[in-house]
């Protein structure tokens, strides 16, 4: 078992949703971004995403795209963001990390190095935003074969047949896109996240992580519960660059404590 199966059956027993932070890896430098690595699990992260920077993140509203700019703009890579999960787990963290990014780079990188350089850096799961699943069999046999969860996603928009077909093999947990749009615009009502997480249950029994669109610790609390895990990104970029690491560590605190009893 992982890190990441570890928790996800820690959550369950416990009877709560866990909070999944998504930071894209050098924002705002290399040195903030791993002091804010090292403070998210006290502050109540129980899975880091960790945004792997690519110059045209298509699925990433503004914010996110910003992030993605100036962490690129300050030289980050591919190589540096493994180094960057290297360092974090080398301070003796032990909290999930699954790495969300796009396809291009890492085929730049070459699927099987980066999956053995990922896996030696402490990764425990994958994200592929524009990964076709028609053609992810080899990237899944490559992420399996050295212990990551390449993780699947859904959308509102996903049809029964589809869901079928995407969610077989699935590992870890499922990424459901919680509205039709780029990341940070506005959440659905509750009762359409709960119908559209129902409809996804009935394909996987894999928890469930829901996310674009949560912004405050009240929808954390509503998405949280429907989910196994809430994900919360362009909120959490904002508070990084409006006011630094320390900003976006309060920002964290009080979203885990609304996925608290």
């Amino acid at each position: 078992m992982t890190r990441l199966d570890h928790t996800l059956m820690a959550l369950r027993q416990a009877g709560r949703s866990g909070l999944v932070t998504y930071f894209a890896a050098g924002d705002p430098d290399p040195a903030a971004c791993l002091a804010l690595l090292r403070g998210l699990p006290a502050a109540g992260a129980d899975v880091i995403e960790l945004g792997m920077p690519f110059s045209d993140p298509v699925a990433d509203g503004p914010v996110l795209q910003q992030a993605n700019a100036r962490a690129l703009a300050g030289g980050q890579t591919l190589k540096r963001t493994l180094a960057l999960l290297r360092e974090f787990r080398d301070s003796g963290w032990e909290t999930p990390v699954v790495l969300m990014g796009y396809l291009n780079p890492l085929l730049r990188y070459g699927v099987e190095a980066f999956m053995a350089d990922a896996a030696a850096a402490g990764a425990d799961g994958l994200i592929v935003i524009d990964l076709p699943i028609e053609h992810a069999d080899d990237i899944g046999r490559a992420a399996r074969a050295r212990g990551i969860h390449l993780i699947r996603m859904s959308a509102p928009t996903s049809e029964d047949a589809r869901l079928a077909e995407v969610l077989r093999d699935a590992s870890g947990f499922v990424y459901h896109i919680m509205l039709a749009g780029t990341t940070g615009a506005s959440l659905p009502d509750e009762h359409r996240i709960a119908r559209d997480l129902e409809r996804l249950r009935a394909h996987t029994r894999l928890p469930v992580a829901a996310g674009f669109g949560v912004r405050s610790p009240e929808e954390a609390r509503r998405v949280g519960r429907h989910a196994d895990l809430v994900v919360v990104g362009s909120r959490l970029a904002e508070a990084l660059a409006e006011r630094g690491v320390a900003g976006a560590l309060d920002e964290v605190r009080g979203l885990a404590a609304a996925l608290r009893p």
